[in-house]
C-alpha cells in the first residue's frame, strides 16, 4: 500500500439517509453534486436509489450523466445551475431537469427544447441563484402553465437554527409560492433538522448523508488510512518538518506517512489533530506538507504500518475545525490519489 486508502461505507450512508428521512413526513431526496461530495457519484447514487431516493440534485449537467448511469431511467435528476449555453444535448440525452434561475435561462430553454421538463429555483433572500421576486411574478403564470417539476429555494443560515434570516426566508418562500401546485422544497440537511415548517413537499439533504455536521447523529461514512513510509528517532531539541515548528521535548519516534495537502489534508490543519493506531491517538506534529505528514508515535509499543486520520474518533468536522474551514471542504477536497474502496 504505497498510497493512502480512502474507504467509503455505503451502509452508513444509507443509514444516514434513512435517519434523515425518518425526521420528516415528506419525500426525501439527495444532493450528490461534486461527485457526491468527493465520495463517488456512481456508487453513492446507486446506493441511495436502492433506498428509494427518486430526486437527485447535482450542480452541473456534466455531473448528472454519471448519476443517471448509476440510478437508471426513472429517478429525477435536477441541475442547480439551470439551463446553461450548450447544455441542451446533455440535458436531452440523460433526461436531466434544469432548475431555471433567471428569465434568460427560461427563454433559452424555450428556444432550445420547448417541451423539456424543468424546475424553478427562487431567490428567497440568499442572493445567490434563483429568480428574484419581480422576475418570478412576471413569469409565474407562463411557467406554471408548463407544469414545472419542482419549485425550490435555499436557506442561507440554516446552520444557525435561531438566526432570524431562517424565519424571514421561510415567510418569503411561502409568500412567493402560495398556490403553487408543483412540489416545493426549502430544506437541505440543516433545514430538515429544523422541523416540519421547513419541509414543504420534500427535503434534499446533502452533507448529513456523508457524515457531516450539522447532523450530529450521522454515522461516519469515510475512513482514511495512511501508510507509514518511515519511522525515525528524534532527540531532545531536534525539530521536525518545514520551518522547524515542532521541537522534541523528549526522545521521540516520528512516523512519516504518505499523504498531505495534495490529498485534501490541508496545510492549515497543523497541530491539534491525531492519527490513530487502532483506538490510540498519536499527535500530528510539524507542518503538513504536500505529500507527507509527520506523527509522534513514541507512545506506541511498536512501529505501526499505517495510521488512520479520519474515522469515528476524528471526523471531517474535527479536521475542518483544525483547518479553520467546514466539513464540506474537507470532504470535497479528498484527492484522486487515494486508492478507494467501498464497503457495502
Amino acid at each position: 500500500m504505497s498510497t493512502a486508502r480512502l474507504t467509503i461505507n455505503l451502509q452508513a450512508l444509507a443509514s444516514n439517509w434513512r435517519a434523515l428521512n425518518a425526521k420528516t413526513d415528506v419525500e426525501t431526496g439527495a444532493v450528490v453534486k461534486a461527485d457526491a461530495y468527493g465520495l463517488g457519484a456512481g456508487p453513492v447514487s446507486a446506493t441511495l436509489a436502492e433506498e428509494g431516493v427518486r430526486k437527485f440534485f447535482v450542480a452541473a449537467a456534466e455531473e448528472g450523466a454519471a448519476v443517471r448511469k448509476a440510478v437508471g431511467p426513472d429517478p429525477q435528476i435536477f441541475v442547480f445551475s439551470g439551463f446553461m449555453e450548450g447544455d441542451n444535448g446533455l440535458h436531452f440525452a440523460d433526461n436531466l431537469i434544469p432548475l431555471i434561475n433567471s428569465p434568460e435561462q427560461f427563454k433559452r430553454l424555450q428556444q432550445a427544447m420547448p417541451s423539456h421538463p424543468f424546475g424553478v429555483q427562487l431567490d428567497s433572500g440568499m442572493n445567490r441563484l434563483g429568480l428574484e421576486p419581480a422576475d418570478w411574478a412576471a413569469l409565474r403564470s407562463e411557467m406554471e402553465s408548463q407544469n414545472p417539476q419542482v419549485v425550490i429555494s435555499h436557506l442561507a443560515c440554516s446552520d444557525e437554527p435561531d438566526h432570524p434570516m431562517n424565519r424571514q426566508q421561510l415567510k418569503t418562500f411561502r409568500d412567493m409560492t402560495d398556490g403553487v401546485t408543483a412540489p416545493r422544497s426549502l430544506a437541505a440537511t440543516a433545514g430538515t433538522l429544523m422541523g416540519s415548517e421547513f419541509h414543504f413537499d420534500f427535503c434534499r439533504p446533502g452533507v448529513g448523508l456523508y457524515g457531516g455536521m450539522p447532523f450530529a447523529d450521522a454515522k461516519p461514512v469515510v475512513t482514511v488510512d495512511l501508510p507509514v513510509i518511515q519511522v525515525r528517532a528524534v532527540e531532545v531539541g531536534e525539530t521536525v518538518g518545514y520551518g522547524g515548528t515542532w521541537l522534541a521535548r523528549r526522545p521521540s519516534r516520528i512516523a512519516t506517512v504518505a499523504a498531505g495537502y495534495a490529498d485534501g489534508l490541508h496545510r492549515a490543519i497543523g497541530g491539534g489533530i491525531d492519527a490513530f493506531a487502532g483506538d490510540q491517538p498519536c499527535p500530528v506534529v510539524g507542518r503538513i506538507s504536500m505529500d507527507l505528514i509527520t506523527v509522534d508515535v513514541t507512545d506506541l509499543p511498536e512501529d505501526p504500518e499505517r495510521l488512520r486520520i479520519l474515522n469515528g474518533h476524528q471526523t471531517v468536522d474535527d479536521l475542518a475545525e483544525a483547518a479553520g474551514t467546514i466539513g464540506y471542504e474537507i470532504l470535497t477536497s479528498l484527492g484522486a490519489r487515494y486508492s478507494r474502496g467501498y464497503v457495502e
